[in-house]
């Protein structure tokens, strides 16, 4: 047996557990949001994933990278804290509250095509031909999730909630492309991230009188979704990531996150899954393989 293969198979525990938790996602979003606001669950899960993240960087005695940061890493990291997860969170939140689970899940899953739309205008890059095609395959998928499968009437159930749904991919694009050429650790700056944001987000609350304690079910809605929406997966995903023998074999497992979410949506929220949804999702998904088999994009 090679030395290597317990680490890869440790690798692809980190990314299934990571999965895993991803998938319970939609679930905790839609129960926490019925006992506390947007603004008031995204600050505990932010604050709960700084404070995960701050005892992660303690006990692996990584906190010390902070005296390497320059005040430009701080205002960088400031500014990426406003937009993930401050702005992210703060939009999809706010389309969950309007959208089925079902729906807002799938829809917000097509980040992977409109990051590779931005980075031609933003990283000077040229899509392909096979791209465009994939691409147009995972939007007729959202059309046919918002609608509900009347796509030749093409009314959707809810605009505004499809609308802001789309809108968190962009947010989400533009975090990871201003992300490429930073070089600091990782995790250090997942830090700065959520502790700017948390800030950001405490500040918002003061400023629109609504910072109030919410009931048990709100607060411990919030921890749930710190931790394993955030925090703690984002630490395992990382893991992965750099223990697989290459980010393919980990990153592919990602398309099981949809899939295992309805099971949770259906069986927890007791959603009835609509066929539009299965339909819409294998598109969304089917486009997204399809445009990383036909490559995304070339250097100009």
């Amino acid at each position: 047996m090679s030395t290597q293969e317990p680490r890869h198979r440790i690798a692809y525990l980190y990314a299934l557990a990571a999965v895993a938790f991803w998938s319970t996602s939609a679930t905790a979003f839609k129960l926490s949001l019925r006992h506390v606001d947007t603004l008031g669950l995204l600050f505990f899960a932010s604050l709960t994933s700084t404070v995960a993240l701050l005892v992660y960087l303690i006990l692996t005695r990584k906190l010390a990278i902070l005296r390497t940061f320059t005040r430009r890493d701080y205002l960088f990291s400031a500014a990426m804290g406003f937009l993930n997860p401050f702005l992210y969170y703060v939009i999809l939140f706010k389309a969950y509250s309007l959208l089925l689970a079902q729906e807002a899940q799938p829809i917000n899953f097509v980040w992977p095509l409109t990051l590779v739309l931005l980075s031609i205008p933003l990283l000077g890059q040229r899509i392909k031909l096979g791209s465009i095609v994939a691409i147009c395959i995972s939007f007729s998928g959202v059309v046919v999730i918002g609608t509900r499968g009347d796509v030749l009437g093409f009314r959707f159930s809810n605009p505004t909630g499809v609308l802001l749904a789309l809108s968190t991919t962009i947010v989400w694009s533009l975090f990871w492309i201003f992300n490429t050429k930073d070089k600091q650790e990782e995790t250090v700056r997942l830090l700065l991230n959520f502790a700017f944001a948390t800030l950001l987000i405490l500040i918002a609350l003061l400023g629109w009188g609504q910072a109030t304690l919410p009931p048990i079910q709100g607060l411990v809605g919030g921890i749930y979704v710190g931790l394993f929406e955030m925090g703690i997966t984002f630490l395992l995903w990382l893991k992965a990531l750099k223990g697989a023998p290459t980010t393919a074999h980990v990153v592919n497992l990602i398309y099981l996150v949809p899939f295992l979410s309805l099971f949770w949506i259906a069986a927890v929220l007791k959603e009835r899954i609509f066929p539009s949804t299965l339909i819409g999702l294998v598109l969304i998904v089917t486009g997204i393989v399809l445009q990383k088999r036909w490559g995304s994009a070339t250097d100009t």
